[in-house]
């Protein structure tokens, strides 16, 4: 049965491509939605237009250009091996995978090599809300490496200022309270204290041989 179903796919190859590319999206999401991993994004990886997809505004990654070089002949060697991660607003608003995005656009190899098309994998709809969006991508990011501190502090500014706690904004975005706390007194919140009633003394690691403050992470790793 299984091998019957598989032959009657020997007509895609016939497609234009555009249409091909159309076809195999629409099997892959019906596969995906029988699918028992269907509450997993990455079960349903599908190949879009680049200029549908677009960077959202509040990434507070980067990435220097030597490693920007090294992800754009990574993409070039061996292929997109991760998707990016987006959620459906004016068409692919990019969460996480910000710089492969950028590459798949800017590199003639890379925009040759999968003709004009972007790897994406979407977001569940009902997480619209922009503080979920801008947590995941925070998330995604940190399990990586580090961040500007100014960058990430306008998050945790803004993010206390749609009504997260301190305690709320520690556990989704995999802080420690104080440092929360350290982050909004960069932008010099007014309401910096308004849900804590300690100051911890930041370790003398967070600084560095020049006493400039400097935010303690792993380095920048972002595979493509």
């Amino acid at each position: 049965m299984i091998s019957e179903i598989i032959k009657r796919l020997d007509f895609i190859s016939e497609l234009e491509f555009g249409e091909r590319v159309e076809a195999i999206n629409l099997i892959r999401k019906r596969i995906h939605e029988l699918s028992p991993f269907k509450s997993c994004p990455v079960d349903f990886v599908e190949w879009v237009k680049n200029e549908s997809v677009h960077a959202n505004d509040y990434n507070p990654n980067s990435v220097a250009p030597p490693e920007m070089k090294l992800l754009e002949r990574s993409i070039e060697a061996d292929g997109y091996t991760q998707p990016i991660v987006t959620w459906p607003n004016n068409g692919y608003e990019v969460v996480d995978g910000f710089h492969r995005h950028r590459v798949g656009k800017e590199s003639e190899i890379v925009q040759a090599m999968v003709m004009g098309y972007l790897p994406v994998v979407s977001l569940s709809t009902d997480r619209h809300d922009r503080n979920d969006r801008m947590a995941a991508t925070i998330r995604h990011n940190r399990a990586r490496g580090k961040h500007s501190v100014a960058a990430m502090s306008e998050i945790v500014v803004e993010l206390k200022r749609r009504f997260w706690s301190d305690e709320k904004i520690a556990k989704e975005l995999g802080m420690e309270p104080d440092e929360v706390l350290r982050l909004q007194q960069v932008k010099g919140l007014a309401f910096a204290f308004k849900d804590s009633d300690f100051s911890e003394s930041w370790e003398a690691e967070s600084f560095d041989d020049m006493g400039n403050d400097i935010f303690v992470g792993e380095e920048i790793n972002e595979n493509n």
